[in-house]
């Protein structure tokens, strides 16, 4: 699927637009910074699936007020999804705006660590990742609403609402909401200074469990198959697997094991994450961790796991579509640049569909899934302004 990218033959009267948009956006920044207080003060943990119900229920209103079409989408265990349609009334692909629900904060943080604005940033858990991406979608459809912006095609938001621990609920309804999409803009936290990600590594996990046999450390050492020892010598392994010319890293990040000082340990047991730039590398990898043997052959092994998120490469597509936003930004009088990142997000899935998918676009700040987690307030009605007028400029 081939992105048009807009010729700007129109640039003047984008121009003009563009900083009108940008005005209202400003006049309107305590009334946005209200509703995203709101936002992070209601709590939705991954893990919390009546907080994110919650959420789900209460944005559906504020959809519902812009005269956008709502339906909430049950994922059992995990809440609910939030899919909301503009219609334009015209045939042909839409565009999607994608987002989630969750943040990785549990209920009672913002007790702790209350909405406050300082020195023209606001904090809160969850802020950066992602509730001002969820009030720019808001903010976007406060532009459809009053008709400051005018897409020639339908547009999509949609919100998962398990993406810190996976998207394993909310991957099957993101798949039939995307395909047949014209484009994807996901409203992830940019790199810093605000860049989008034009590309990320993809993300596998897995569990290795090692049975050994036990017996007293003292009397009967000889007797015993070490699982610790045995779980070192495969965590070198793994180790050795990294490749940093080719994007490629395995770390071993948690081991657990043994029963007591005095025994020699009859279980361990370890968990794996491992980055790849490249679909056909991390495939191998996989193969090559699930296919690993004990050195001692006493001990038994059980690897579980595999590819949970594919990489958002960067492909002719994707990088025609960020040059349409590079020069929607320039009409705003602002740089948009570009990077890379070694973190997974939604919008993986929709590249690994084929479709063009621009990732970053949240508000600029810093923190994500930190204590020190924040926006920076400015840069909201820049972020809004770009976004609904990508909204329109997609479909030219």
């Amino acid at each position: 699927m081939l992105i048009l990218v807009h010729t700007v033959t129109h640039s003047g009267m984008l121009m003009t637009a563009a900083l009108d948009l940008l005005s209202v956006f400003q006049r309107n920044l305590d009334a946005s910074l209200a509703l995203l207080q709101r936002l992070v003060e209601m709590e939705s943990h991954s893990l919390d699936a009546a907080g994110v119900n919650a959420l789900a229920l209460s944005l559906s209103g504020e959809f519902r007020r812009r005269d956008i079409d709502v339906e909430i989408l049950p994922c059992p265990g995990r809440g609910s999804a939030l899919q909301a349609v503009w219609r334009s009334g015209a045939p042909g692909a839409p565009v999607l705006f994608l987002g989630h629900l969750d943040t990785v904060w549990p209920r009672g943080t913002v007790r702790e660590r209350p909405f406050v604005i300082k020195d023209g940033k606001a904090h809160g858990p969850g802020i950066f990742d992602m509730k001002c991406g969820i009030l720019l979608c808001l903010l976007v459809c406060d532009a459809l609403h009053n008709r400051q912006v005018r897409p020639n095609g339908d547009v999509v938001f949609f919100f998962t609402p398990d993406e810190e621990i996976g998207t394993s609920a909310g991957l099957p309804l993101l798949e039939r909401v995307a395909r047949g999409c014209r484009a994807v803009f996901c409203l992830e936290p940019p790199l810093p200074g605000g860049k989008a990600k034009t590309f990320r590594k993809g993300v596998g996990t897995f569990h290795m469990r090692v049975a050994g046999i036990s017996s007293h450390a003292g009397i009967d050492h000889a007797k015993g198959a070490n699982a610790i020892l045995e779980l070192s010598r495969q965590v070198i392994a793994l180790q050795g697997m990294t490749n940093y010319q080719r994007g490629i890293t395995v770390s071993v990040g948690t081991v657990r094991g043994g029963a007591a000082v005095n025994m020699v340990p009859e279980s361990a047991e370890a968990e794996i994450d491992f980055r790849f730039a490249r679909l056909p590398d991390g495939r191998r990898i996989a193969r090559r961790i699930l296919r690993l043997q004990p050195r001692d052959p006493r001990c038994r092994i059980v690897i579980t796991g595999g590819i949970n998120r594919p990489p958002l490469e960067r492909t002719p597509e994707s990088a025609r579509l960020f040059q349409l936003a590079r020069r929607v930004a320039e009409s705003l009088g602002q740089e948009l640049g570009e990077g890379d990142t070694g973190g997974g997000s939604d919008g993986s899935f929709t590249a690994a569909l084929g479709i063009p998918t621009l990732d970053g676009l949240g508000v600029d700040g810093d923190g994500a899934h930190a204590v020190d987690e924040h926006i920076i307030i400015a840069d909201i009605p820049r972020r809004a302004a770009l976004l609904s007028l990508l909204a329109q400029e997609v479909f030219s």
